[in-house]
């Protein structure tokens, strides 16, 4: 599934997810779409001579219900043509180094050849400490993301996040919990962007001081020297020895320099200072060595790699949205949901109940993986050993508390916590509330307690990193997952 193609189907997702009260597509649009959309993909399918997939059949839905929102609401239609993110950064920013650079020489004296310039000494230094600091955050274990923000990241990818006036509650909502997930997804294609960019950059405002100092050498007659208040010509010669050596080393035809030309060409020496041209041609092949080289090179590296997950977006179709959606038209393999539960025996009616919820939020050949209680107080580490988080097959992990307990921080906290660490495809949080609502039955006020318990744990597993959904294991049509809404997950990346 290719960027363009992900996107739509996210933004659907959202959209559908949101409007859990069917205000904007109503049940017979999602399944006229679902419909529509499996005769085309089927059509498609035979047209290349292949069998349907889960991609297509996703696309062509998504296609089906923009269109009908389009039609429906003008401004979401303007939207859907809006691009996303800020695309004009990509080509600025070189443009804007080449600039930067070319103007470097307006800093220092514009006639003469400083031998200990800072600016240029400073791009060599700097491009040299990125380098040193690309590998070693290469070899850093689980640092892996690069030092860009969050905050950046985003605006690359979604720019404002501004939704559009005049939409519907649910598609304004919908449209805005898109934004969000789509920021989360395509952070690792955005990084990649913008790690080719800034390389692209780096190289560009070197190539940019570069030709200048070449371009006004043309005009004006440049003085070779140089002056320090702490360095004396041994050491100067000895900096300047380390710093050319790579320029002399694959340039043969570079003229050198001993300590004599270095004390020779002191300002305040009684020797005129001499021409600047040998120095020219040493700095401007240094900086095209160590910087205007390297640098689009890894600009490359970075542009494969985000041409690769443009063409390959990593969507996790194992999301429960897309597994209910897949098993509607009999794609793929039955969707498996694992349920550690805590300090929470289920008894065969409830049992009957996991079976209904798991049905409901992953299609109907969902099954139930349902392990042994974790009892209460146990070290969650030591109570999960044996248990394999991201093994293949589980589509779903979920813990499952009794909404009769009251959340703890060092107890229920610590095992979500132990639980998101161990899982990377993210834990869902099942609540049942048929255990507070059989102790409760005939009470005054059983309506408030509910509520103010569902608000506690919601709180309470958002805290810890996940999502809660309230389930009724005894009587599971009183609390309907519906359809697209799946189980609540953090977005998977």
């Amino acid at each position: 599934m290719n960027e363009q193609l992900a996107r739509r189907v996210v933004l659907v997702r959202a959209i559908e997810t949101a409007d859990t009260q069917h205000q904007v597509l109503s049940e017979d649009d999602r399944k006229y779409a679902s419909r529509s959309a499996r005769e085309l993909a089927a059509w498609q399918a035979a047209d290349s001579k292949s069998a349907v997939t889960q991609e297509h059949f996703l696309g062509q839905r998504a296609e089906q219900i923009l269109k009908r929102l389009a039609e429906r609401t003008p401004a979401f239609g303007a939207f859907q043509k809006r691009g996303l993110g800020m695309p004009g950064v990509w080509a600025a920013l070189p443009l804007l180094a080449l600039l930067a650079g070319a103007l470097l020489d307006r800093i220092a004296d514009p006639h003469r050849v400083d031998l200990l310039s800072a600016p240029l000494i400073g791009i060599v230094a700097w491009n040299l400490l990125v380098y040193l600091s690309l590998l070693v955050w290469a070899l850093v274990p689980r640092r892996k993301t690069g030092p860009a923000g969050g905050g950046l990241l985003r605006r690359l990818s979604v720019g404002k996040p501004a939704v559009p006036r005049k939409l519907p509650s649910a598609l304004s909502t919908g449209v805005a919990n898109f934004m969000g997930e789509w920021a989360l997804l395509s952070e690792p294609l955005t990084r990649a962007r913008l790690s080719r960019t800034v390389h692209l950059a780096a190289a560009a405002f070197a190539l940019g001081a570069v030709l200048s100092l070449y371009a006004r050498g043309l005009l004006t007659q440049y003085i070779a020297g140089w002056e320090s208040t702490f360095l004396d010509a041994n050491q100067v010669h000895t900096l300047l020895s380390w710093l050319f050596a790579p320029a002399l080393f694959v340039f043969r035809q570079l003229q050198g320099f001993s300590l004599a030309d270095i004390e020779a060409l002191r300002f305040t020496a009684n020797t005129p200072p001499g021409g600047g041209e040998r120095w020219v041609h040493l700095y401007g092949a240094t900086i095209l060595l160590l910087v205007v080289l390297p640098r689009p090179v890894l600009a490359a590296i970075a542009a494969m790699r985000a041409a690769r997950l443009k063409r390959r977006f990593p969507l996790e179709l194992e999301h429960p949205y897309f597994r209910k959606l897949a098993d509607s038209i009999g794609a793929g393999t039955p969707a498996v949901l694992r349920v550690l539960p805590y300090s929470f025996t289920l008894d065969e009616a409830r049992d009957r109940g996991l079976w209904t919820v798991a049905a409901m939020a992953l299609g109907a050949q969902a099954r139930v993986l349902l392990r042994p209680t974790v009892p209460y107080g146990e070290e969650p580490k030591e109570a999960l050993r044996e248990n394999g988080f991201d093994e293949a097959g589980v589509t779903v992990t979920a813990a499952l508390f009794s909404l009769s307990a009251t959340p703890e921080k060092e107890n229920h906290g610590a095992f979500l916590d132990h639980l998101v660490r161990s899982s990377r495809r993210g834990v869902a949080v099942l609540l049942d509330e048929s255990g507070l609502l059989e102790r409760g039955a005939g009470q005054a006020g059983l309506e408030a307690r509910l509520a103010e318990r569902i608000a506690l744990w919601r709180q309470f597993c958002s805290f810890h990193g996940t999502a809660a959904t309230i389930v009724n294991l005894l009587d599971p049509a009183k609390r309907p997952i519906e359809l697209g809404a799946g189980l609540a997950l953090p977005e998977l990346r």
